[in-house]
């Protein structure tokens, strides 16, 4: 039996999605492509199955080449560079990862709150350094019995708030919604939640919904005793608002795994020892990739045999 076309457009995939992927398709990879909107014009009508990432998505100046598509599998749980309503409209079963990576992104938040706020990179510095020898380090503060904010209490806030128990916090929430049979306190307006908690973690999707959602009076609310942290979207936090309230102390912590600009961040925060950054690796380990992977090639591979998907995002699931 002929192979399928499959549209790559991520530029990496792991040894074990291509070795899984081969058995059923040809791989086209898009980065490979110098002229791409023209390779694409040329050859993008043969694709019903395409490949992607949440970073890379399918933006439109690749959607508009795909006039046969029927399935796009994101290897990720977010897809907000995918217009997944324009796809369902069309009958394009769009597809995710979700609940694979809820706990290693959960550990990475708290891994974040408590490095930043017990100043573990400028601690290994010190020590690194020699300064030891000249003194003890300044004190950090405790993470113990604080009050803890969830921005987006889905399925990794609520891994979050489980694993934050130990810490014995006070945990309320915001989401669009209230979510029944839940008992952390809701709060209808993010600002009110941010002026009423000491750390608060940021777990939105991206989109339009939530662009910007954390921005200058909702972290002036959070203050210069607070923390925050984002695990979520760079764009959920109005970066450029972020980094002055840093600088002028109007905020006072931040640990973060993602910007709005990824890989490029602001070069201001290089220099903040009470920010802690990480190269958006949330769900970065190998064990949690490995069960990304896999259910990304099973997404297409179920579609191939039934038209069927393992797990179609919301937009997509009367299909």
């Amino acid at each position: 039996m002929a192979k399928l076309d499959l549209l790559v457009v991520s530029p990496s995939l792991t040894d074990r999605m291509q070795d899984a992927l081969a058995e059923k398709f040809t791989l086209h990879w898009l980065a490979k492509e110098a002229d791409q909107q023209s390779w694409l014009a040329e050859n993008g009508a043969k694709f019903a199955h395409v490949l992607t990432d949440g970073h890379w998505g399918v933006k439109p100046d690749i959607m508009q080449h795909l006039p046969n598509v029927k399935v796009i599998s994101c290897y990720g749980v977010g897809y907000d560079n995918i217009d997944a309503a324009d796809c369902a409209a069309r009958g394009v079963v769009v597809t995710h990862t979700p609940n694979v990576l809820n706990a290693e992104v959960a550990n990475t938040a708290i891994l974040l709150w408590l490095a930043t706020a017990r100043r573990l990179v400028r601690d290994d510095a010190f020590v690194r350094s020699g300064a030891w020898l000249n003194g003890g380090a300044p004190l950090t503060r405790s993470v113990e019995n604080r009050k803890v904010g969830i921005l987006g209490l889905g399925r990794i806030g609520e891994d979050l708030a489980q694993r934050l128990a130990i810490f014995s916090p006070e945990i309320s929430y915001h989401s669009r919604n209230e979510k029944p049979g839940v008992s952390y306190r809701y709060y209808p307006k993010l600002i009110d939640m941010a002026r009423d908690v000491d750390v608060m973690f940021c777990i939105t999707p991206g989109g339009a919904a939530t662009h910007h959602i954390v921005n200058r009076d909702v972290m002036e609310a959070l203050g210069p005793d607070g923390t925050l942290i984002n695990v979520g979207r760079g764009t959920a936090v109005d970066e450029a608002e972020m980094v002055k309230a840093l600088q002028d102390g109007r905020l006072g912590n931040a640990g973060l795994d993602v910007f709005e600009a990824e890989p490029k961040v602001p070069e201001a925060l290089f220099a903040m020892d009470h920010v802690t950054l990480l190269p958006h690796v949330g769900s970065a380990t190998v064990e949690t990739r490995m069960a990304m992977g896999d259910l990304s090639v099973n997404n297409l591979l179920q579609f191939l045999t039934d038209g069927t998907t393992i797990s179609p995002v919301p937009e997509c699931q009367n299909l």
